[in-house]
Formats: C-alpha cells, sequence, structure tokens
C-alpha cells in the first residue's frame, strides 16, 4: 500500500513549477503521473520519493501536516530546488485545505444571522405570463438580477491588478480545456490565487482553487468526478474575477479569510438532527443542526482531519461548547440554553472562553419551534431559497411525503398536499459506510409509507431533496415506529432504520404514471447548451470549434430546438459561442493576429450564466407543479 502524499500550500507548488525551466516544464506532467506510489513514510514523520538511483525527494510537513513552506520539500540532485524531481513530488501531493473553523478565539464580525448573499449564482427570474422559463440574455458579465450593490470603496490597484490576472489565466485554462490544463496551466492558477489572497480577494482565491481541483481530478479519471462540477466551477472563477476585474465594488465578491464571530447574548436552541461531514479533503466530523423559539437556525459543528473514520465516530462526540455535558447524539435531542454566545454570520456556535451552555428538555418535531419547518409548502420554501443559493447551503426544508417507490438511483416521494408534485430523494452524502444510501434503500421497500423528511433541498436538479433525518406523520396510521428515545426522529446518517422500525402490512400503492416520472430539466434542450459548455471545458477552445463546425444548414440544426422551445436567447449565445471559438484571424505571415482568450472567455461566460439562470427557472417550477406541466418542449 503506498504512503499518501502530505497536502502541500498552493503558493509553494506554484513557486516549484515557476522556477523551471522551459524544458523542464514540458516533462513536469509525465513526470508526475505514477511517482506517488513510490512514496515512503519514514519513522521521523517524514515521506520520501525517488526518482531514479540519484534524486531523493524529502517531504517533511510541518505540525499540522501539510507543506507550508519551499524548505519542507529538498531535493538531493545538483539542480534542487529548481529540479524536475522536486515539482513533480509537491505537484503529486493534494493541495492542501484551511481547515473548517478557525482555531483561534472568535473575533467580532458581522451581526448575528446575517447571512452573505452569493454574486455568483444567477436568480431565478419571475415567471412568465405565456409560460416561458427564459431569462433574457446576457450581454457581458452577468450580476445578480435585481441585487442592490452597496456603496463601498474602490478597490485597490492592488487588488484591480490581482482580479485582472486570475481572469487572464483562467481564461488561459478555459482556453487549454482538461486536456492541455496539466501542472504548468495548474501552477499558473495557484500563482494567480495566490496573488489574489495577498491583495484580500478570498472569494476569488477559492474559486481558483476549486477550478484546480476539478482539473486534478478530471484529468486523474477520480471516481465521483463530474464535468459538470468542473464547469460551474470555472464559470464561478470566471464570473468572479471578471467583475472584480471591472472595478465592481460589491464586498461579497471578496469574500472573508475565516468566519467572524459576533456576541450573540443569551441563546436557547432546541436540536433538529445531526449529519456527518466528508469533505474530500480528508476532513471528516459532525454538524448538529439547532433551532431557536424564533425560527433561527444555529449549528455545532466538530470537523478536523481524519476522514471516514471521523465523522462516524464524531456523532457520539462530546459537544465542546461552554462546558455542556452532552453529546452530539443528546444535543440533536435535546437543547441548550447558552450565556455569552457568539455566533458566526452563518448561524454556527462558537467555543469562546466566555460560553456558558445548559443542557435543556429535547422537544419533537411535533412542537415548536420545529414545527414551522413542516408547516409551509416545499414549493414555498424552495422559492426562497433560490432567491438567496447561499443560504441554500445550510437551510433544512420540512415536508410530510407519502413513498411511491426507487426508480434509478432516485426514492420517489409525493409531498402529501393537493396537486403536490413528486419528489426525488437523494442520499445527502453517498459514502457507502455511512447509513443515507441504506436507510433510503429500505424506505423505498415500503411503498405508501408516510414520512416526516428534513432535508437540503439539491438546487441543481429537479425536485431533488437530500434528506439529513426523518420522522413519523402525526396522526398517519401507516407511518414509522421509532423507539421513544429517538424523540420521533431518526439521524439519516447515523441511525439504522430496521425492520421494526417500519409499519406491518402493506400500505395501499402509490401509482407512479410514466408521464410524472420524467425530468423536466434533462427534457429541455437546454442540454445542447451544456454539452457545448462541456465539451469546451474537457477540450478547451479547439473543441469547441470542432463541435460546432460545419456546414450552415447542420449549424442552424443544432440550435433549432431551443429555438422551437423559445429558448431563443440560448442558442444565439450558443452560436456566439461557437462562432467566437472558430475565429482565429491570422496575419499575412500565418501567425495569430488576436490571441488572447478574452473574448472566448467572455462568450462562454454569457452562455454559461444565461444557462444556470435557464435551468434555475424549470428547477422552480418542477418544485411547484407536476413535471409534466413543466414547459419543456422542443427536444
Amino acid at each position: 500500500m503506498s504512503t499518501e502524499l502530505p497536502p502541500v500550500a498552493p503558493e509553494v507548488l506554484a513557486e516549484a513549477v515557476e522556477n523551471l525551466t522551459a524544458r523542464l516544464r514540458k516533462k513536469l506532467d509525465a513526470a508526475t503521473e505514477g511517482c506517488a506510489a513510490g512514496a515512503v513514510l519514514e519513522a521521523d514523520g517524514t515521506v520520501t520519493l525517488r526518482f531514479g538511483e540519484d534524486a531523493l525527494v524529502t517531504l517533511r510537513p510541518g505540525p499540522a501536516g501539510t507543506i507550508t513552506t519551499a524548505d519542507q520539500a529538498t531535493c538531493s540532485c545538483l539542480l534542487a530546488p529548481r529540479c524536475l524531481h522536486r515539482a513533480a513530488a509537491l505537484g503529486a501531493a493534494p493541495l492542501a485545505d484551511t481547515p473548517p473553523e478557525p482555531a483561534a478565539e472568535p473575533d467580532p464580525g458581522p451581526a448575528v444571522g446575517a447571512a452573505p448573499a452569493d454574486p455568483t449564482a444567477a436568480a431565478a427570474p419571475a415567471a412568465d405570463p405565456t409560460g416561458s422559463t427564459e431569462p433574457a440574455a446576457p450581454a457581458g458579465p452577468v450580476g445578480p438580477v435585481g441585487a442592490t450593490v452597496p456603496a463601498t470603496p474602490a478597490l485597490t490597484a492592488a487588488q484591480l491588478r490581482a482580479a485582472g490576472a486570475l481572469w487572464h489565466v483562467a481564461a488561459e485554462a478555459l482556453a487549454a480545456g482538461v486536456t492541455a490544463g496539466g501542472a504548468v496551466v495548474q501552477a499558473e492558477l495557484l500563482r494567480a490565487a495566490h496573488t489574489a489572497r495577498l491583495a484580500g480577494l478570498i472569494r476569488a482565491e477559492a474559486a481558483a482553487l476549486r477550478v484546480v481541483r476539478g482539473l486534478r481530478a478530471a484529468r486523474e479519471h477520480r471516481a465521483g468526478q463530474r464535468l459538470g462540477d468542473l464547469t460551474d466551477a470555472f464559470r464561478e472563477l470566471l464570473h468572479t474575477a471578471g467583475l472584480l476585474a471591472a472595478g465592481s465594488t460589491d464586498p461579497a465578491l471578496t469574500g472573508t479569510a475565516r468566519r467572524a464571530y459576533a456576541p450573540g447574548g443569551s441563546l436557547q436552541v432546541h436540536g433538529l438532527c445531526r449529519e456527518p461531514v466528508l469533505s474530500a479533503t480528508g476532513y471528516g466530523g459532525v454538524v448538529t443542526h439547532l433551532l431557536a423559539p424564533d425560527g433561527t437556525p444555529y449549528s455545532v459543528s466538530d470537523v478536523r482531519p481524519g476522514g471516514l473514520a471521523r465523522a462516524r465516530g464524531a456523532g457520539s462526540a462530546s459537544v465542546a461548547l461552554g462546558g455542556a455535558t452532552l453529546d452530539h447524539a443528546g444535543l440533536a435531542r435535546g437543547g441548550l440554553r447558552i450565556v455569552g454566545a457568539t455566533v458566526s454570520a452563518e448561524g454556527r456556535l462558537g467555543a469562546g472562553r466566555g460560553v456558558r451552555a445548559t443542557p435543556l428538555p429535547g422537544s419533537a418535531w411535533t412542537e415548536q419551534p420545529a414545527a414551522r419547518l413542516f408547516a409551509r409548502p416545499a414549493a414555498e420554501a424552495v422559492a426562497a431559497l433560490l432567491a438567496d443559493p447561499d443560504a441554500a447551503e445550510s437551510t433544512l426544508l420540512g415536508c410530510d411525503v407519502t413513498v411511491v417507490g426507487a426508480v434509478g438511483e432516485h426514492l420517489l416521494v409525493r409531498e402529501t398536499r393537493p396537486d403536490a408534485p413528486l419528489l426525488r430523494l437523494l442520499p445527502a452524502h453517498p459514502h457507502p459506510e455511512l447509513a443515507h444510501t441504506q436507510n433510503l434503500r429500505r424506505i423505498a421497500s415500503y411503498p405508501g409509507l408516510q414520512l416526516r423528511v428534513l432535508g437540503r433541498p439539491d438546487l441543481d436538479r429537479t425536485a431533488t431533496l437530500r434528506p439529513v433525518a426523518v420522522g413519523p406523520v402525526p396522526g398517519a396510521e401507516h407511518t414509522l415506529r421509532l423507539p421513544e428515545e429517538w424523540l420521533g426522529r431518526a439521524d439519516l446518517g447515523y441511525d439504522r432504520l430496521q425492520g421494526a422500525h417500519f409499519p406491518q402490512g402493506a400500505a395501499a400503492p402509490v401509482p407512479l404514471p410514466a408521464a410524472e416520472g420524467s425530468d423536466p430539466l434533462a427534457d429541455s434542450p437546454l442540454w445542447r447548451v451544456r454539452r457545448l459548455l462541456e465539451t469546451g471545458v474537457a477540450g478547451g477552445r479547439r473543441a469547441v470549434a470542432e463541435a460546432a463546425r460545419g456546414t450552415d444548414s447542420l449549424a442552424a440544426a443544432s440550435y433549432a430546438p431551443l429555438r422551437r422551445a423559445g429558448l431563443t436567447a440560448a442558442a444565439e449565445l450558443a452560436a456566439a459561442l461557437a462562432a467566437e471559438a472558430d475565429r482565429r484571424p491570422r496575419d499575412v505571415f500565418g501567425r495569430l493576429a488576436d490571441p488572447s482568450p478574452d473574448g472566448y472567455a467572455w462568450a462562454w461566460l454569457a452562455a454559461a450564466t444565461h444557462l444556470a439562470a435557464a435551468e434555475r427557472c424549470l428547477i422552480a417550477a418542477s418544485w411547484a407543479a407536476s413535471p409534466s406541466a413543466v414547459p419543456v418542449s422542443g427536444r
């Protein structure tokens, strides 16, 4: 079994690649591939990699287990530290990630409960009376629809330079695509990202790191890697960098380096549920969701390096908050009275020295404040979340449903309201060692079962909910029979449902008409635009030009379904992208007259932003009505 390499800080890797000669850079991808397989963990905690007989790379991670300085990576060859071996070893290591929670004492910050808006997410436009769900075509870099940008100081010269440099390297990376987005392209992105961080553009840096991680995953063909995720990451990076380079003063675009905490005074919170946290960068733990009497959501998290083992064990670990004697399992079904609370803008409760907490008896979901989560239709709750997509990542939605059955990877349910649409349930975390998937499969074997579901809506899919906890429906006969000590809910990531938890006998079957099993987003002709955008991400600018090249009649036929469905703006933006990709003017000597990738990047970004807004419209409509009623014709 090979030794895992320690994570490396992005700026260390960027500097190592930058120090290579042009000749060595051409060999970097080949040298990086497979070199981690020979890594050896020494007794003193260092990791060594041998390149031939004369080159031994030694990685000495710091106390946090991360390579954060250049002198922690050395090579024994004569060219070190400007050698190919050292750069290859660093390139094979995972990128270091900042801890999800700051270790220092919470600092004063934004007001409690404030949630910053996400300027990179396109808001869903209002429904057109004619039935069209298509937003208008953007003319350039697109910001939040209808958002009011507060008056803030102008960006500094250093910030403008950093944003412009990041835009340029991002446009170059997009034009190269995954096939040509090797270690050198990634290092340029990392260098620009580090410069952006030094200039205070934290959100731009984070977007660049997501693109680099996506490029790595795509080139290594990792399991679970989705080209659509990398496409969305490129859209966010170009959007953020483009607006900043244009001088946008929206403070949400710059971001913050760490969670800021503000004094919260005295609080009373009641547990809703807990869910495991497992990140791709090796962090694991638990987050317990809480609710105040006025309906304000809060949470307590315990996430640290440790991966799956820690995610599984943290569910029963003690809560490190003001001397409370509860563990996370008890807090999820109990409550706390907190004095001297500190709260982040996202509603996370801090564990400062002055915090004191006393346990409170738990309350069932049928009691306030939890009961109000299930009081309004899911469509209304999702509409509110679509207006603030940033809040959707941490907001839980409650609804009562009836199980229909399993179709493919989905568990289909129907909300118990008149004319309610079919909802698709997917595991909140698909890891097979966590209980989500097994619990949903067991639930799927009981058609007609009535459930109270608490979950997080997946705003990238049609009418999809990722449940984190379930419970019995009050007054229903064919519903769950949970142990009394569970207080009427089961945490799907930790509690495992057994046969005794389900009612005996069969319920009345719930019919599944074929038309209602369709997916309006997948059936929409918008998939043609997404395929064109993903083709560009995978193969670069040349692939887009080749895909769209042909006779005028063939090119027109490609976008005809979009026009027939009334998606004329999408058709025009896709055609403009294809034309820009194929526009390569040359001078009389055959040299490119305009080698800049800016025009192509703007065309790609316009089409990607429009597509995101149009897809959000279809997703919003899928929650409000039966999928068969959503206009998706013109395939």
